[in-house]
Order: structure tokens, then sequence, then C-alpha cells
């Protein structure tokens, strides 16, 4: 059953949209002072916000996994993950499962320490948790070129200077 009712979509601020949900899933990590490759979930159908409560959802064409390449970990994402979030928290995670060993284990919490020691931690239901640096999950944002309103696509996004 879906925690996503009419009710809670009345309040929320809802996104449709692969382009705009990807942007406002990085701006609310990174309102929320986490790292804004946490969630790379790939065809975002819809996102929302429910400010008041921190409920935040992202749904998903089809469920996907990525592999987060400076830990060497694989995680899957569901077609709906949802969750209450907070200052460097992520609570009550649904949908988000990473691989130990053999097996797949669901996660519930996320966190960065307080104060920041550049450390993130992510919790399993049973108590059991795992820290890794919060650079991991962070991917470089290309500079924006304010003419044309577009990302700069230029391999280090890096302006050229002509010597005299």
């Amino acid at each position: 059953m879906s925690l996503i009712t009419e009710d809670v979509k009345a309040r929320a601020e809802v996104y449709h949209g692969d382009e705009l949900c990807q942007v406002k899933s990085k701006e609310l990590l990174k309102e929320i002072a986490l790292p804004n490759g946490l969630l790379p979930l790939k065809d975002i159908e819809e996102c929302g916000y429910d400010r008041e409560a921190g409920f935040v959802w992202l749904k998903q064409k089809k469920s996907s996994t990525h592999k987060f390449e400076k830990i060497g970990k694989l995680v899957s994402y569901a077609p709906e993950v949802t969750a209450y979030v907070e200052h460097g928290k992520i609570k009550k995670l649904t949908g988000v499962k990473t691989k130990e060993l053999l097996l797949w284990i669901t996660l519930c919490d996320i966190f960065v320490d307080n104060p920041p020691t550049g450390k993130i931690t992510f919790k399993t239901p049973s108590g059991l948790f795992r820290t890794f640096p919060v650079s991991a999950f962070e991917i470089e944002e290309k500079p924006i070129d304010f003419k044309d309103n577009k990302q700069i696509n230029d391999a280090a996004g890096a302006v050229q200077v002509k010597e005299i």
C-alpha cells in the first residue's frame, strides 16, 4: 500500500517529468544538507515534497540499480521511494536496498554527522549500519551558461583565457 494518498498530494509540492524531478530531487538533497548524488533515479515520473510533514516521494517508471563506483556498492531503487526528511537526515526510507555479499539489505535511515565530519551513515531496520565518506555520493554539477540558460558541456567546464 502506498504512503502517497490524495490528502498528502493536496498538501505537497508535486512535480512531473524526469528533467524537472531530477533538478528538484537534487535541490531537496542540497536543502537538507545531504550529498546531491544520493538518489540517482532514472526516468522519474513524479516527485513530491510535503514540507509540513517532511514527507518526500519519488516515482520512477521501473526499478533501477546504481553502482556507487567510489565505494563499490550496488544499490537498488524500487519504482516508488518514500522518506521523511529533516536537516542532515532521511528517516523511514522505503524502496531502497543495498547489496552486501549475496544479500539485498533494506535501508531505513541515512544521516550525516553533526557537527560535519565528512561521513554519511546508512542504517538498516535491524540496527546494523555502515559509514562512508560523503564525497562518494556527490556528483559534480556542470556550470550554467547564462546566455543560453544551458549547462556547459565541455570536459572540465573551464573558461579559456587567451594571453595577450
